[in-house]
């Protein structure tokens, strides 16, 4: 760091320095000891521990097998080249259309929509179509997300856009979305009753609606420095919570016709929405590159006003908050800039507040199901979802 050393006598661990920077800014300078042992390491530069990955709870396994063949079943009736591009997003296909056993996402969405079904007493095989939707529509949106934000690779593969440009991505998610909408229709062969068709049709639309909305924002809000915690949470409610509320609202919808039990679901999932996005902002800045394929710090690359961007913008003061305005006001942010921000957050106690307010949110998401009545088993496995969502390392 422009040769400038913090090493010898008279540096105390843990302490901190201001210099001036190549570019006017100020540069702080943390003396971080590298230690390790037992089942964590802290990384040497910003004292960031990395935890042993969290398994996935036994309820993404009971359902997988049915959620994979009816998505498979959704997007394999066709042989044209748009097709051959979903199947690759999906992790089922090299860019040739040869199948190969590559990383699938967990199909966290459409497991809350089954698990809600089956919790309240209703054949989660009612639900597939449902949650088959509500997969597909969150991959579209995945699709068009990767091309705004310029991502080249999701779980270690490049992208659709990457691969095949920007025109060609947009228009497959654009065919996902419409695959989707068309998934709904089996709801009626699942003799869904026509009404109950007609209340999910309009709760997915909203969310689907939310989703992007929240993009938006998320795109608008990126490089500002005035984001306040209640626009971030506002954001991410749109975003990201939306197509994890509205998977445990439609389960619910399918599986009951108790409207207080329907609420106190559809509560769950909002909270558990918070959970989720905080913890992924989390990972966008202290995950781990094997595990998440994305490199330490990758949101403040970015410039996104992530949980942990607006909590540091909000608490630092002095120089502290004149080094994030300075980095968030250059074209380009490099390593150096990164360690910075890293260090700040280290100082202000980010990841703690964040941790915290996300376990705020998860122990609300349980408790909003306390009153409902429900088997031990079930019980047990929404509380290991909710644990896992504020743990997981991917």
């Amino acid at each position: 760091m422009m040769g400038l050393s913090v090493t010898g006598a008279g540096v105390e661990h843990g302490a901190t320095y201001f210099e001036p920077g190549d570019h006017g800014g100020p540069v702080l300078i943390k003396v971080q000891r590298y230690f390790g042992g037992g089942t964590q390491v802290t990384n040497p530069v910003v004292g960031v521990a990395v935890a042993p990955p969290v398994p996935l709870p036994s309820v993404f396994h009971r359902y997988h097998e049915v959620i994979n063949a009816s998505l498979r079943d959704r997007l394999s009736g066709d042989n044209s080249f748009v097709h051959s591009m979903l199947r690759y997003n999906m992790g089922w296909s090299d860019t040739d259309g040869t199948p190969v056993s590559a990383t699938e996402g967990k199909a966290f969405r459409p497991t809350l929509c089954l698990l809600a079904c089956e919790v309240v007493g209703g054949n989660y095989q009612h639900a597939l179509p449902a949650a088959v939707a509500l997969e597909l529509i969150h991959n579209f949106s995945l699709i068009h997300d990767e091309i705004q934000d310029r991502d080249e690779t999701r779980r270690h593969r490049p992208t659709l856009w990457a691969v095949w440009g920007d025109a060609k991505a947009l228009v497959a998610g654009n065919v996902l979305r419409v695959i989707a909408d068309s998934s709904l229709e089996q709801l009626l062969v699942a003799e869904v009753p026509f009404t109950d068709i007609v209340t999910i049709n309009g709760v997915i639309t909203e969310a689907c609606l939310e989703m992007i909305e929240g993009q938006y924002l998320d795109m608008a809000y990126e490089g500002r420095s005035d984001i306040g915690m209640k626009s971030y949470l506002d954001m991410i409610a749109r975003k990201t919570g939306a197509l994890i509320r509205s998977p445990m609202h439609v389960g619910a919808i399918i599986g009951t016709n108790d409207k207080s039990v329907i609420a106190a679901f559809r509560e769950c999932g909002r909270a558990l929405g918070y959970v989720f996005q905080i913890r992924d902002d989390v990972l966008g800045i202290w995950g781990d590159h094997e595990t998440t394929g994305k490199p330490v710090g990758a949101d403040i690359r970015r410039k996104k006003n992530s949980m942990p961007i607006v909590h540091a913008m909000s608490q630092a003061d002095g120089v502290e908050k004149q080094a994030l305005e300075h980095i968030y006001r250059q074209e380009v942010v490099n390593d150096t800039d990164v360690d910075v921000v890293l260090n700040i957050m280290d100082g202000l106690g980010t990841r703690d507040h964040a941790h915290t307010l996300a376990a705020k949110h998860c122990d609300y998401g349980v408790e909003s199901l306390e009153s409902i009545e429900m088997s031990p088993v079930a019980r047990n496995d929404i509380e290991e979802l909710a644990k896992f969502l504020l743990e997981r390392q991917h």
